[in-house]
């Protein structure tokens, strides 16, 4: 079993590595972590949401988990909401596309849109 010692310098490492509430945070990435979810692969997207953003030394950005968002079929889903609770919901999402969404979305300002239920609706 660990030191509490431990237990404390892997929660703060923990910590540092993804915000889950800050007063600074320009927009949240909200990954659908129901059972849907979860099933449809919605950890590894999450995680590579979180390495993402670890690379690029984003900070101002947190990534959280929610319950069902509602459309399962479409799992996994995300949400990206900016300060002004703006949202895009991107769905059938990979880790692939998280990158992507990423590099367009958080870092350049442009919406994925072939990635957005709107399009997925259009199929």
């Amino acid at each position: 079993m660990k030191s509490i010692a431990e237990l404390e310098e892997i929660r703060k490492k923990a910590l540092e590595k993804v915000s889950l509430r800050s007063t600074n945070q320009e927009m949240r990435i909200v990954v659908g972590m129901a059972t849907c979810g979860i099933a449809a692969g919605a950890r590894p997207v999450m995680n590579a949401f979180v390495e993402e953003l670890g690379k690029r030394n984003i900070n101002t950005v947190s990534v959280v988990m929610t319950g069902c968002i509602g459309v399962c079929r479409l799992e996994p889903m995300v949400e990206i909401v900016d300060k002004e609770g703006n949202k895009v919901t991107y769905v059938n999402m990979t880790p692939e596309k998280a990158v992507r969404i990423v590099a367009e979305h958080i870092v350049n300002g442009r919406v994925c849109n072939d990635y957005t239920i709107g399009e997925a609706d259009k199929k």
